[in-house]
């Protein structure tokens, strides 16, 4: 069996000339770390981090009946995004089940940029495709049209006001506007996934490198560094961010994921028939099964020890099962080992006593508690 080769990024060799150690992350070859992770997190905590995350997967929708569409393939009611807004949503299957969560931002009238994660960028494709049969839409994919940069941290505003006149101050969070940053053409997104402030800048891939540079000159007085993958991780794991094929996953409904928040049975759209989508049925009974007999809660477990969970690991209390880890690390922010996990509702209320994670057979102390377990001052 022959391995596919690792697609690279626009700005891969000058990841390799800052001494990246890389990975293979989606298929795509990406800095893990530059140096120390603790060192690249507290960065984004404290300062500002900037990361290469061009391994999302961009696809274009157009058309006189975008709207329409996305209001179907979708779970969510993008008929009331406005322009230069975003939302963040799901696409989910027939049977409720989670193929991607999304980001979609609408760049025109009629034009919307959806943002799926890099894994599940050809899935989301292929679905928005065939959704999008009898609808005066075009669906394109954009992967190569765009590199993405971004800019994490407290100080992030700073930096990334000094190599652009945009109003970056009118640009509420989740939000984007077309703009030049660093000479260079750029979407400027109020968006992110560390917990923090930020930007993402969707440029040209031949442009990429140009505003790394930019950005890494203007975010030196600002402590900014080079981030990768791992920190990204610890981040938003800290502020109780999912992930997909972790707390996400097409063998749980948005309901069963404590995000039915995002689903809306009631469309905003010219389209008569706006409020039907697929896997509306089978997310109506989820929602209905979360009220009556809620399941599996995503809860956050802080350790009482040193000893790290990991995904997959059993949740237990009175030795019993009651629940799965589904994401643990250390967290530099709070200097003791985290998880998030899908427990039974009868153990999930912060601050239930006795519950533990199953670490090669011993069972470590664990406190419950909600989340996020980080939230930035504002």
């Amino acid at each position: 069996m022959t391995r596919t080769p690792s697609r690279s990024t626009a700005l891969d060799a000058l990841h390799r000339s800052l001494g990246a150690t890389m990975t293979d992350f989606a298929g795509w070859d990406m800095p893990l770390r530059y140096g120390s992770e603790r060192d690249e997190h507290n960065a984004v905590r404290t300062a500002a981090g900037l990361f290469d995350l061009s391994h999302m997967g961009e696809i274009t929708v157009s058309g006189p009946r975008a709207v329409d569409l996305l209001n179907f393939a979708l779970v969510g009611n993008i008929g009331s995004v406005g322009v230069g807004r975003a939302r963040y949503t799901m696409i989910c299957r027939e049977d409720g089940g989670i193929l991607d969560d999304l980001i979609v931002y609408r760049l025109e009238e009629s034009t919307y940029m959806v943002v799926a994660n890099a894994g599940n960028a050809q899935i989301v494709l292929d679905a928005l495709t065939e959704r999008a049969a009898g609808f005066d839409a075009e669906v394109r994919d954009d992967r190569d049209a765009y590199a993405l940069i971004a800019v994490q941290g407290p100080h992030s505003p700073a930096i990334v006001k000094s190599v652009t006149d945009a109003d970056l101050d009118g640009l509420k969070y989740y939000a984007g506007l077309p703009g030049t940053v660093a000479g260079v053409e750029a979407l400027i997104a109020r968006t992110g996934y560390t917990g923090e402030d930020g930007f993402e800048l969707f440029v040209a891939p031949a442009d990429a490198e140009k505003l790394w540079q930019a950005l890494t000159e203007a975010g030196a007085a600002y402590g900014l560094v080079p981030c990768g993958l791992s920190c990204r991780d610890t981040l938003r794991l800290e502020a109780g961010m999912p992930l997909y094929g972790h707390e996400l996953t097409t063998a749980l409904t948005p309901f069963d994921a404590g995000l039915g928040r995002v689903v809306k049975f009631e469309k905003t759209s010219p389209d008569e028939h706006s409020d039907d989508f697929v896997g509306r049925e089978a997310l109506l009974a989820a929602a209905g099964r979360a009220e009556t007999a809620p399941p599996r809660r995503l809860v956050g477990l802080i350790a009482e020890g040193r000893r790290v969970p990991r995904a997959g690991m059993s949740v237990v209390a009175a030795g019993q099962v009651i629940g799965e880890v589904t994401s643990g690390a250390p967290s530099p922010t709070l200097g003791k080992p985290l998880a998030i996990a899908y427990v039974d509702a009868a153990h999930a209320e912060p601050g239930t006593a006795g519950v533990g994670v199953d670490i090669r057979g011993t069972h470590e102390p664990y406190e419950v508690v909600a989340l996020p377990f980080y939230k930035r001052q504002k």
